[in-house]
């Protein structure tokens, strides 16, 4: 009897459910989210199937550690999306009713019917995963540092607009060297030239012709002011934020380095650094959201779709139109943007992709959604063929390409 596993994770417990190949529910149970429920997890499917790598696993997440510990036990996992679960839910019952146990149900019954429309998680090694993890905890801490300085930035706006007319680049070491000694108006009126000069080789700028009075005649214009507690609660405000803001550069600049080696450590990196407009980051970006399972993308249109570069057709009857694709690897599909538009001044081939769209009529971003197109199936074609980047074959008529790169 063929059995499928479907599993509702959540942060205190598990709800397991194991349906057999007549739709009924062999058994349901709730396990714990540490070890010895995972034991116990193991245990039902050796109890019910003998082997518990013959029962495929549904569940509607990629990072659990439940999801870790089936795959290292052999298991097949396949991560639905939720959106989907919600859609075969209806499938069940129209009263829009849901419980922990029933989603356990559906997410067994979708591999039961339909576990070929479904993809499984892709086998990736472990230097692969820390790869992933590494470029995306780097790209969340850049936007967590960037939320960090667009909030500094409205409350200067709050009470102190000079200190944003003497820096209005808030990245910079100077403006928090400065901030952080001068951090509200009332401070800023006792700024003396010899102070700014001290404050200017402290960020490493130094004395330029000029540039001390023009940053104190900043600090030190007149303006409107706060009532002295407010102002004096906003002063400590942005003492606070300059201190994260300066924790969280070095945090992003570790992470960087952690990211170059493992980048580097990684077998395609050196077909990937190769290709004009990816960088250590980028590179590291677009090669972790892809892995390096080789079963994962068996053909370059399957990438594409992955990366939402490929659009999507709407047909009806007589309508008939042709779109963005809007479901994809948004991480992926961020990258492939930038990649594109660093390419145009990297790459000849791809500047004449770029100018050959706008002169068709796309707009700047369409055409660099169609030249990210275009570089991923290069790209997937030299990963499958273990190929170095060549600038002359990537960009050939398309008569004399190969017809899997040509799309």
């Amino acid at each position: 009897m063929t059995i499928t596993c479907g599993i509702d994770w959540a942060e205190k417990h598990h709800d397991v459910t194991l349906v057999g190949d007549d739709g009924h529910i062999i058994i349901h149970r709730r396990i714990s989210t540490d070890a010895a429920g995972f034991t116990t997890l193991i245990a039902l499917l050796t109890e019910h199937a003998g082997d518990p790598t013959q029962v495929p696993v549904a569940i509607e997440t990629d990072k659990n550690l439940v999801v870790v510990g089936l795959q290292a036990a052999g298991v097949t996992v396949y991560p639905i999306n939720p959106r989907a679960c919600a859609r075969y839910r209806e499938r069940h019952s129209q009263s829009g009713g849901k419980s922990d146990p029933g989603d356990a149900f559906v997410l067994a019954s979708i591999l039961r019917t339909d576990q070929h429309m479904h993809r499984q998680l892709p086998q990736l090694s472990d230097g692969s995963k820390g790869l992933k993890a590494l470029a995306r905890q780097h790209q969340e801490a850049i936007w967590a540092l960037h939320q960090t300085q667009s909030r500094l930035r409205s409350v200067l706006l709050e009470f102190y607009p000079q200190a944003l007319d003497a820096f209005p680049n808030l990245s910079h070491k100077a403006a928090h060297t400065f901030l952080a000694a001068l951090p509200s108006p009332a401070t800023a009126q006792k700024l003396t030239i010899a102070k700014t000069i001290t404050l200017l080789r402290r960020s490493g700028r130094g004395n330029r012709v000029g540039l001390a009075d023009k940053i104190r005649a900043a600090l030190t214009a007149p303006g409107i002011r706060q009532p002295a507690p407010v102002e004096n609660a906003l002063a400590v405000t942005v003492q606070g934020l300059i201190a994260i803001i300066v924790t969280m550069q070095a945090s992003v600049e570790a992470l960087e380095h952690a990211l170059d080696e493992a980048f580097r450590v990684m077998p395609s990196a050196r077909i990937v650094q190769n290709i004009p407009g990816l960088g250590t980051v980028l590179g590291a970006r677009v090669l972790a959201e892809i892995g390096d399972d080789p079963t994962r993308f068996t053909t370059a249109s399957g990438l594409r779709a992955f990366a939402g570069t490929a659009p999507i057709t709407r047909a009806s009857g007589k309508s008939h139109y042709v779109k963005a694709r809007k479901v994809r690897n948004k991480r992926l599909a961020d990258a492939c943007h930038w990649w594109a538009f660093n390419a145009i001044t990297r790459s000849p081939g791809a500047r004449a992709h770029y100018d050959r769209r706008r002169a068709a009529g796309d707009y700047h971003n369409a055409a660099l959604r169609n030249l990210a197109n275009k570089l991923l199936g290069r790209l997937w074609w030299c990963l499958a063929h273990d190929q170095s980047w060549d600038e002359n074959a990537a960009w050939t008529s398309l008569e004399a390409v190969p017809k899997l790169l040509a799309a």
